[in-house]
């Protein structure tokens, strides 16, 4: 259903609105660039912070833009399974191609929590395409490759995950006890073993700033030319570890595409600018890459 270059897009603000004409310019930077599927309204998108009014307006303005061109996967997970299901048929029924659903965060739901929360989302929006997003780092919580298994074999709709564990054993695992889901990184530095293993793409940060790359090292894997993969993982290595290490995502990410000029520099609260001396580490790896 996806595969390849998936961009977890983030949301621009300005005057701490939305810049709904700079969300149009990163989409057709995006058509333009041959990414495969955009991911409006993760935690890349800053969604925590998005009134429900921003986050529909952000998912729908998206899909608007696209105009069937390629799919849309909205972020509409939440550590409510109520608030969840509401966003989740929003994007439905506006023509979303499917959903990112993250682990419920804070809560800490036990094994079967997990399960009956993303069971109750799938079984009330009916056949709607939904990938779970495994990030145990920023949830406190993992969902294990047990309930994992579980909740696709119940709920066919379930078809793919977001693997964000930091973990190849993990991967592995997982595509051995159910090799016929959907897996994809979601951590750029981990990309090429991750497809490597049977991963069908990435759903990526730092496609925000080099779709074109990115497209290039997810392309090579499908087609099974691993050599010509890892050639443009080394290439992205670097910058996507400094992308994830230097503060929380996006605020690497947003920063560096401010400082091309891409979108403003500018965060919803919690969120904020990057301390003076990682910005200049992130510049100093920008320049060393060839992007200032």
């Amino acid at each position: 259903m996806f595969s390849g270059s998936m961009v977890a897009l983030v949301t621009p603000f300005r005057n701490d609105k939305v810049d709904w004409d700079c969300l149009d310019r990163l989409v057709d930077m995006h058509l333009e660039a041959g990414t495969d599927v955009l991911v409006p309204c993760g935690t890349t998108g800053e969604s925590p912070t998005l009134s429900y009014e921003e986050h529909e307006r952000v998912i729908e303005s998206v899909i608007r833009r696209v105009n069937g061109k390629i799919p849309v996967m909205a972020g509409t997970g939440s550590n409510s399974t109520a608030e969840a299901i509401l966003l989740t048929k929003h994007a439905r029924d506006v023509g979303a191609a499917g959903s990112l659903q993250v682990a419920p965060y804070y809560n800490k739901p036990t094994a079967e929590g997990l399960y009956l929360h993303f069971g109750k989302i799938a079984e009330t929006c009916g056949n709607f395409p939904l990938v779970l997003y495994n990030i145990p780092g920023r949830c406190g919580i993992e969902i294990t490759v047990a309930t994992i298994t579980r909740l696709h074999k119940d709920f066919p709709s379930i078809l793919g995950v977001k693997h964000a564990t930091g973990s190849i054993d993990g991967a592995s695992e997982l595509l051995a006890a159910c090799p016929d889901i959907e897996v994809y990184s979601g951590d750029d530095s981990m990309t090429y073993p991750l497809m490597a293993l049977g991963g069908k793409g990435v759903i990526s940060v730092i496609a925000n700033i080099l779709p074109r790359e990115v497209k290039a090292l997810t392309d090579a894997a499908l087609a099974g030319n691993l050599c010509e993969a890892r050639k443009q993982h080394f290439a992205l290595f670097g910058l996507a570890k400094a992308m994830l290490s230097l503060e929380t995502n996006p605020m690497p990410i947003k920063t560096a595409m401010a400082l091309k000029g891409m979108v403003p520099e500018e965060f919803r609260l919690p969120m904020c600018k990057m301390a003076s001396a990682n910005r200049e580490k992130l510049q100093s790896v920008m320049t060393q890459y060839g992007m200032l």
